[in-house]
């Protein structure tokens, strides 16, 4: 093990001890009202799709480009390494790599994620601390779900409260059914939310009911919910979360700002027109068309998509037209 590795091993928990204190004493745990959040996650999250060059190499070069038009959009911070980012296809040097081009791109004043979950709870720490070191500002944990059979609440409260402690960043939870076949249960969102260093959850569900009710039963903690998807914004904000992780996010961020900014001015009527034209797109670049549908986008709003990392195949022609028609119909192209 490397000296500065063991180095931060060995003052890991002395550091989040101060962490800890530090958050404690702005949570007003004395209280019984919710206490205002201490680490905001309010507003637009894109979680970045992650360029690759032909010869399917991780291109920083456009990353960086990417990052340059990103940043005049009022986005309150980027997500790497989520699902988007095709995670599970980065090897772990380039995924430091990621998040500290990344970081060195990106104003002070945005926040950076970085997705670190693991299959094994070692594994997850040890990624952590190189994302933190790397630049990152918040971790987004993936649940593990390689058995998911044995994958209980309490194992699931038991990892990410290891994860939590060990961590020198605080943690976001990342529930992502679609992709693990996992769903976070309510027990261990509602008992993890109340671990100081875990913030938030990325709910990508779809559930409000689900979600409204995590935000019920998490309103005294320092603890935000976060909209997975551009489908259900503006249901999410009308049961109490607090921001959005929006694939969609990388080709219409300004729209999804603006939707957000309507949400919290509470021009409902305007929000929801808006909201029903985001509806359509959203869905072609997730569940329907997936990364490689959300990567040709990019292509006609300025960005650059790029192809994805095999095993992940581009769209075909009929794809690509049906695609661009979703835009079009809904009056984005």
């Amino acid at each position: 093990m490397a000296f500065s590795t063991l180095l931060t091993s060995s003052l890991r928990p002395a550091l989040a001890a101060v962490h800890w204190a530090a958050r404690r004493q702005c949570r007003g745990l004395s209280t019984p009202q919710a206490a205002e959040p201490s680490f905001n996650l309010e507003g637009i999250f894109p979680p970045l799709a992650t360029p690759f060059s032909p010869t399917q190499e991780v291109d920083y070069a456009q990353l960086e480009g990417n990052l340059r038009r990103y940043a005049s959009i009022p986005f309150r911070g980027l997500v790497v390494l989520g699902s988007n980012g095709e995670y599970p296809y980065l090897a772990s040097h380039e995924r430091v790599e990621v998040v500290s081009c990344a970081r060195r791109a990106l104003p002070r004043d945005r926040l950076l994620l970085a997705g670190s979950g693991c299959e094994s709870t070692q594994a997850t720490i040890e990624l952590t601390v190189s994302m933190a070191e790397a630049g990152a500002d918040v971790a987004l944990v993936v649940t593990p779900c390689y058995y998911r059979g044995a994958m209980t609440t309490a194992a699931l409260i038991h990892h990410y409260t290891e994860v939590g402690d060990a961590s020198p960043i605080p943690v976001v939870l990342y529930s992502v059914p679609a992709n693990t076949g996992l769903d976070l249960p309510m027990e261990a969102v509602i008992t993890l939310a109340q671990h100081p260093n875990i913030i938030g959850i990325k709910d990508s569900g779809g559930d409000i009911a689900h979600m409204g009710l995590m935000v019920h039963k998490t309103r005294q903690e320092d603890f935000q919910v976060l909209a997975g998807s551009a489908s259900f914004l503006l249901a999410s904000y009308a049961v109490g979360a607090s921001g959005g992780v929006c694939a969609l996010a990388n080709v219409l961020g300004d729209p999804l700002c603006q939707l957000d900014h309507l949400c919290r001015k509470g021009q409902w009527q305007e929000a929801r027109d808006l909201q029903h034209r985001l509806i359509e797109p959203n869905m072609a670049v997730t569940r329907r068309f997936g990364i490689p549908g959300l990567k040709k986008a990019m292509e006609w709003f300025g960005y650059y998509g790029g192809p994805c990392r095999a095993p992940l195949v581009p769209l075909s022609p009929a794809q690509v037209e049906e695609l661009r028609s979703t835009f079009s119909a809904n009056g984005w192209l």
